[in-house]
């Protein structure tokens, strides 16, 4: 009997420790929920950083004969955020605003994209930012900042570009790569077609460097000069630190070969160059000297000089390395050194009848068996460049002579490149 109530006992003690363990756990449990939802930052007393979410800022342009300078901007911009979303200006907008483009959208899309610091693209953006665009960038593409060079950015009407941005207190500014511009280069060509038709008895060495360096031989001699500025590119080691992407092929990389002028760097290279990467692990691009340019293309190129080529191709996604001065012919040694699987070329190209040449430049690949002809996905060159502006000559000598006079100081007053 005694036995039977102790055990009666012992059941009612056990049932009322499991009720309160039970109703402890319902209590606690409803505590770390409401814990939970109370404070999302926290799970079970334990601190979690929330994921930051990216910065994200904006820059336009027209990227009209896309340069280094238009490359370096988009580096500096990217710096200042974790991902550049870039604006193309249309067509229409920049014939309304400066005169008619030089590459066309489509083309201008394709070397915006080309850009290593580039991670998304808008076409057909407006030139001026407008109250409407902004609150799109803003909303849509979740921009932080809007970002511009220090040089000026005047509408036809006189106001800045930028001036709703600057408000809102969501614009900021990078430094101009001073010593380049697309009214430069255009300016080269023109100042190179009015030479060649007005005089053949100049020095070809003498024309050679007016047109390798952005160098007006009137306005160096105190004349009216034609619109061009002497370059005041100097080229520095760090600069090319912040175009290289600092990286070496892997012991088993199958590295592919191409070389060229990469004269006023277009969206023909960069396709050419794209398939080029896609052949191999490594891309190695050789960049021909300015003599060697000249040598075999004529006295009046290359337009650019071979340092400002050189920076245009390192800014490009799908190159890993160059060579600021590549040799004409590829060696056996120059394979073995730099240990070349594939020597590429494309089939639209400046040089394209190199093969019926006595000195084939591609002789010892080919005879290794390591040579490989390119379909160019573009029938585009610098010739064509070139020819555009000759065709429409009088049109862009006067979208040159439209630089507005504060542009003109901002270059006037720089005598050398930032080193930002």
């Amino acid at each position: 009997m005694g036995s039977e109530v102790g055990h009666s006992e012992n059941l009612q003690s056990s049932s009322r420790f499991l009720t309160t363990l039970l109703i402890g756990g319902v209590v606690l449990g409803a505590s770390v929920w409401g814990f939970y939802f109370a404070f999302p930052q926290r799970r079970l007393g334990i601190w979690r950083k929330k994921k930051k979410r990216p910065i994200r800022v904006y820059m336009d342009g027209c990227f009209d004969m896309m340069h280094y300078g238009h490359c370096n901007a988009l580096r500096q911009a990217r710096a200042l955020g974790d991902q550049l979303v870039v604006g193309v200006v249309s067509d229409t907008e920049i014939t309304a605003n400066k005169g008619p483009p030089v590459t066309p959208l489509d083309e201008r899309m394709i070397m915006v994209s080309a850009v290593k610091w580039v991670d998304e693209v808008i076409p057909d953006a407006p030139y001026a930012i407008t109250e409407d665009f902004m609150k799109k960038l803003f909303d849509e593409y979740n921009i932080d900042y809007i970002i511009h060079g220090d040089d000026p950015c005047i509408l036809p009407d006189g106001t800045d570009a930028y001036a709703l941005a600057k408000k809102v207190g969501r614009y900021k500014q990078i430094k101009r790569t001073e010593g380049v511009s697309s009214t430069d280069i255009v300016g080269r060509m023109l100042l190179c077609v009015r030479e060649r038709s007005t005089s053949d008895s100049h020095n070809h060495s003498s024309l050679q460097r007016q047109f390798s360096h952005g160098h007006s031989q009137k306005s160096d001699d105190g004349g009216s000069g034609s619109g061009t500025r002497v370059s005041h590119f100097l080229p520095t080691s760090r600069r090319i630190v912040q175009f290289s992407n600092g990286k070496g092929p892997g012991p088993d990389a199958r590295i592919v070969y191409i070389d060229g002028a990469f004269d006023l760097f277009h969206a023909g290279h960069v396709e050419i160059l794209r398939l080029a990467r896609g052949l191999g692990d490594f891309l190695l691009v050789g960049i021909h000297t300015d003599q060697t340019v000249s040598a075999n293309r004529g006295t009046h190129r290359p337009i650019m000089n071979l340092h400002e080529r050189s920076l245009s191709v390192l800014a490009c996604r799908y190159v890993d390395e160059v060579i600021i001065g590549a040799p004409w012919e590829v060696s056996k040694d120059m394979i073995t050194t730099f240990n070349i699987s594939l020597v590429v070329h494309g089939t639209v190209a400046e040089d394209s009848d190199f093969q019926k040449e006595k000195q084939n430049p591609y002789a010892v690949p080919i005879s290794m068996g390591i040579f490989k002809l390119l379909e160019s996905p573009l029938d585009l060159t610098t010739s064509t460049i070139i020819r555009r502006i000759v065709s429409n000559n009088e049109t862009y000598q006067k979208r040159n002579e439209r630089k507005s006079e504060s542009e003109r100081r901002y270059y006037e007053d720089k005598t050398f490149v930032s080193g930002d």
